[in-house]
């Protein structure tokens, strides 16, 4: 017979936090194997078994074999074992445990007549908690830890829009499918990561002195399936964030729940076709996972073509029982076309050189040059040691190599003065960026406690060095060849940081965290578009720039507990912005743009078995020393001076069971530029800041149920994203309109087949995705300039259908 006792153990350490461990539901005991050679004494295998948040056994190892049978029977035991899986509140956890399994020999009966051996019982479970992984408490109302989850349902392009799930974010694309986002975030046009710090699993994205701007962060070439969640911080609250993060920070945290092969096919409207296939292999975690990514179409109307293909892959070790080491890898090549934008007025009276009906002229463009490539690849290592007492260590190395090109024309023939006696050359921007980063981050919990009490403290540090390439031209009209050189800059940044947080309830009710965190910058630019003459006479066209920088930034927070459900949380912080090294000048003391922000606000849960509703809302103010707004003239984010912004959001979401979950947002700011000499405190008062809609709203909501059909359970779901976008103010006191979008999506599955049809904007709305208000000249070389601003706009997408095809293969049963 054998006697099994298991003990479970949580692999990460939050002591505080109530666990509930995993409960049999199914343990049949081991099997006696046939070839096992004849007991005399007790022999003893233990097994460690990964439950996941299922409650099924998705690994086995043996850490102390009892011999080749015993092993195998133990095995194949486990692997039939079914739990109620452990949770932190009400959310599963993915946990590991040690089982030592005993086999005993059959006692001998004590009278003479054969006594048949005792009937197996159930293990007998002994659990020991000893932490969990949890997601960290939030620094502020703003802070959220968003897990995809059943909202991968709604219709989505790419990972980027999963951010939409964050109140207050709207995103915009002027460049083609292919091209970053405009991200608008918290009041802020971030635009393609100015503003906002972008981070995968710890891999930073923005780069430094884009070409196309400052920050740029493409999150294009992520692969959605495999995001198990995101965190939003909005706002600089937490120490841990760093450049970049003025209006917040969005990470990706990758991983992948489903087990096996999943293999995904996809056709639609405009020829647009797109494969996956993403591998979690079942005896490992979901950390460990391969996914690839195809996609081609034609766009939406003329130019808009696009094509890229990107491989992602991770791989979980276990290097102790304590030891974790992940080896993460990236690769991704793109090109695409863009129609740019088009004048209102040349819209409305069919002046475009495509159909003369009107939808044909609204998605019609000028020049057909504007396009892009781009190409990254990334490599990262981590290594997780996890401590006594609670404690953790992780240790992060990290290299990117990264090439992008992008073409524009955002006012025709306006800027360029061509030699004496030709004609204009045309106003094509040619921005390109090439470079390499590497970099190490790491922080350390030591795990304290005081009173009793834990005081959960972090040190952290981040070491990061870019070496790039970057250049802007304008390029002819006619040809496309570069007549001139806008800048031209070697830009090589080391940025060394580290930070202090600490967490301490003083009180039962009261939880203060408070940090810092300091970041200092060394700016080498090699300008290699100097003038080859000057006053003095011939000159080399080079000119070698250093400079330097530091800033430190405070943040805080205090919660206060008004009910067990309902919490009170006020945050502020100060937060920076790198200098962007084309406009440094020698032996400078870095000018940085810093932000000061505040918030505070409400939050409320309420949790009963697998349903939970979570809702939140706060009040926000943010002043920033030196914001950037977008420029036609140079196609990029250009200097305007100190901003403010005033805000409110109101976020809420609902999970019942493994059916319904539904998020809504709704968030107003009201962005403006202070009035000259204006005290700090008139937040209200100034000029409204272009381009940034003052409300946003969004609801997202996928149900999913089981259906019986000719006596075969069949899986489904239907699911609804909608977005509303309130006016956004244009230069010289213009209004856009309002944008309504809806998108639908129904899936069925029998088996291990599933089909499934989308549709993106479900009205057919004709929108305009991307609008400004200036002046232009698209007639030609030599038609007369007008100095009249007026509206130009780029076209959002028609209505979308898209049919797929998925197969499971090699995997456990799929929840429907």
């Amino acid at each position: 017979m054998f006697i099994p006792t298991l003990v479970l153990w949580l692999l990460s350490a939050s002591p505080e936090v109530p666990v509930t461990p995993p409960v049999p539901v199914e343990a049949p005991p081991p099997v006696m194997p046939a070839d096992a050679p004849p007991l005399t004494e007790a022999v003893r295998v233990l097994l460690r078994l990964t439950i996941d948040a299922q409650g099924e056994v998705s690994q086995v190892e043996v850490m102390v074999p009892g011999g080749e049978a015993f092993n195998r029977a133990a095995m194949a035991a486990a692997l039939r074992w079914r739990f109620e899986p452990a949770r932190r509140g009400e959310e599963p956890l993915e946990v590991r445990v040690d089982v030592p399994v005993t086999f005993e020999p059959v006692a001998a009966p004590p009278a003479p007549e054969p006594v048949p051996p005792p009937k197996p019982e159930p293990p007998v479970f002994s659990t020991t908690v000893r932490g969990q992984s949890v997601a960290p408490p939030p620094v502020a109302v703003g802070d959220f830890h968003i897990t995809v989850g059943q909202l991968a349902d709604v219709p989505r392009n790419s990972a980027t829009d999963l951010m939409l799930l964050a109140p207050g974010v709207m995103l915009a694309n002027h460049g083609g499918e292919g091209h970053a986002e405009t991200v608008y975030l918290r009041g802020f046009d971030a635009g393609e990561g100015k503003d906002v710090e972008m981070r995968l699993d710890g891999v930073p994205l923005n780069e430094v002195s884009n070409a196309h701007g400052h920050g740029y962060a493409d999150t294009y070439f992520i692969i959605p399936e495999l995001v198990r969640s995101l965190r939003v911080t909005e706002g600089p609250y937490d120490p841990s964030q760093g450049d970049f993060g003025v209006a917040g920070t969005v990470e990706y945290q990758l991983g992948l729940e489903q087990r096996g092969i999943t293999a995904s096919a996809s056709y639609g409207s405009f020829a647009s076709r797109r494969l996956s296939l993403v591998w979690g292999p079942p005896e490992s975690t979901a950390a460990t996972f391969v996914g690839v990514l195809l996609r081609q179409g034609h766009g939406f109307g003329p130019n808009r073509s696009y094509a890229n293909a990107g491989l992602m892959a991770q791989t979980e070790l276990n290097l102790g029982p304590q030891t974790k080491l992940r080896v993460f890898g990236a690769s991704y090549a793109a090109r695409y076309g863009s129609a740019g934008v088009v004048r209102e007025t040349d819209v409305v009276d069919a002046r475009l050189p495509c159909d003369a009906d009107a939808d044909s002229q609204f998605f019609c463009l000028y020049d057909p040059n504007q396009g892009g490539a781009s190409q990254r690849h990334i490599a990262s290592v981590e290594l997780t040691s996890r401590l006594e007492r609670g404690g953790r260590f992780v240790q992060q190395a990290f290299a990117i190599a990264r090439q992008m090109r992008s073409r524009e024309n955002f006012t025709g023939f306006l800027q360029d003065t061509p030699p004496i006696g030709e004609s204009q050359r045309g106003d094509n921007t040619e921005q390109s960026y090439q470079g390499t980063t590497v970099g190490l981050r790491g922080r350390y919990t030591p795990g304290l406690t005081w009173a009793g009490q834990p005081q959960p403290l972090e040190l952290g540090y981040v070491a990061r060095y870019d070496n790039v390439h970057t250049r802007a031209r304008r390029l002819r009209d006619n040809g496309g060849a570069p007549y001139a050189t806008v800048f031209d800059n070697q830009v090589r940044v080391t940025n060394l940081g580290a930070y202090l947080s600490l967490r301490g309830a003083p009180l039962e009710w009261l939880t203060l965290r408070g940090g810092v965190r300091v970041d200092t910058f060394l700016f080498g630019v090699e300008d290699l578009n100097r003038p080859a003459e000057d006053r003095q006479g011939t000159r080399i066209p080079e000119e070698s720039v250093e400079a330097y920088g530091f800033f430190a930034s405070p943040r805080a927070s205090a919660e206060v507990r008004l009910t067990p459900r309902l919490t009170w949380l006020t945050s502020a912080g100060l937060g920076a912005r790198s200098s962007d090294a084309a406009g440094l000048s020698n032996a400078e003391f870095a000018p940085y743009a810093r932000v000061t922000s505040g918030e505070t606000g409400l939050g409320w849960r309420w949790a009963d078995g697998p349903s939970s509703l979570e809702l939140r809302g706060a009040l926000f103010a943010t002043r920033v020393s030196q914001d950037l707004v977008f420029s036609e003239t140079t196609g990029r984010n250009q200097p305007i001076g100190p901003s403010q912004r005033l805000g409110a959001f109101g976020s809420a979401r609902f999970q019942w069971e493994q059916h319904l979950d539904v998020q809504a947002s709704l968030a107003w700011a009201r962005a403006t530029q202070p009035l000259p000499g204006a005290s700090a405190w008139q937040l209200w008062d100034g000029t409204v800041l272009p381009y940034i809609p003052q409300v946003l709203g969004r609801v997202d909501a996928s149900w999913r149920g089981t259906a019986t059909v000719a006596h075969q359970p069949v899986g489904w779901s239907v699911a609804l994203g909608h977005s509303a976008i309130g006016p956004k103010p244009l230069p010289l006191d213009r209004y856009s309109e309002s944008i309504f979008l809806f998108d639908v999506a129904a899936r069925a599955r029998w088996r291990a087949v599933e089909l499934g049809l989308s549709v993106e904007n479900l009205l057919d709305a004709r929108w305009r995705e991307s609008e400004f208000n200036y002046v232009s000249n698209f007639r030609g070389p030599d038609a007369p300039a007008s100095l009249l601003a007026t509206r130009h706009f780029s076209a959002g997408a028609p209505r979308t259908v898209r049919g797929t095809l998925t197969v499971y293969l090699d995997l456990q049963e799929d929840r429907p």
